[in-house]
């Protein structure tokens, strides 16, 4: 199986990339290719809402995000990795899903796996809730086969990550593909 990872996290060796890290080398073992983005290093501009892709391409911003497409497009798996930032995904990575409506359709036909992986400071049993609603409808709009989250809980630092269960987690996730 052929997976796109889009790793959100301006911190590319903090605990997003923990568990960015352990998924790929599970889902390596198990002898599927990983292709990583780390999306906050890519020049990606936010969508404009010009529609004049008409929902399916080409976007008339020519930038890192067609490497993107052309990915997604040939991927079997998509999975969001993002730090929890104010109860929602890091702005580095809703700027590459909104502009996720430039292959709208080319997306939904190809009806990819999906996992979210995420960490946040906050151990609180609410802390996910509106990044995994958000999760949740992306995967109904865009007919994805949700194969699981992460949900790293009190993952604050790489020190603190690397003392939850989320890394094994991460590691195990390929088990459900």
């Amino acid at each position: 199986m052929n997976i796109v990872i889009l790793q959100g996290s301006p911190n590319v060796n903090g605990s997003t990339a923990i568990l960015v890290e352990e998924f790929a080398r599970g889902a390596r073992q198990a002898g599927h290719s990983v292709e990583r983005f780390d999306v906050d290093r890519m020049n990606i501009a936010p969508c404009t809402g010009c529609v004049r892709c008409g929902y399916e391409g080409p976007c008339v911003q020519h930038d890192d995000m067609d490497a993107i497409r052309s990915a997604l497009l040939a991927a079997d798996m998509v999975v969001f990795a993002t730090p929890l930032y104010y109860y929602g995904m890091s702005a580095q990575l809703k700027i590459v899903v909104d502009r996720f409506c430039s292959a709208n359709a080319s997306i939904t036909g190809r009806r990819l796996k999906s996992a979210l992986l995420t960490v946040a400071w906050n151990a609180d049993d609410w802390t996910f809730e509106a990044l995994v609603a958000h999760y949740k409808t992306l995967v109904r709009y865009l007919h994805l086969q949700d194969c699981g989250m992460v949900l790293g809980y009190g993952c604050g630092t790489p020190g603190m990550t690397r003392r939850t269960k989320s890394p094994q987690a991460a590691y195990d996730l390929d088990a459900s593909l």
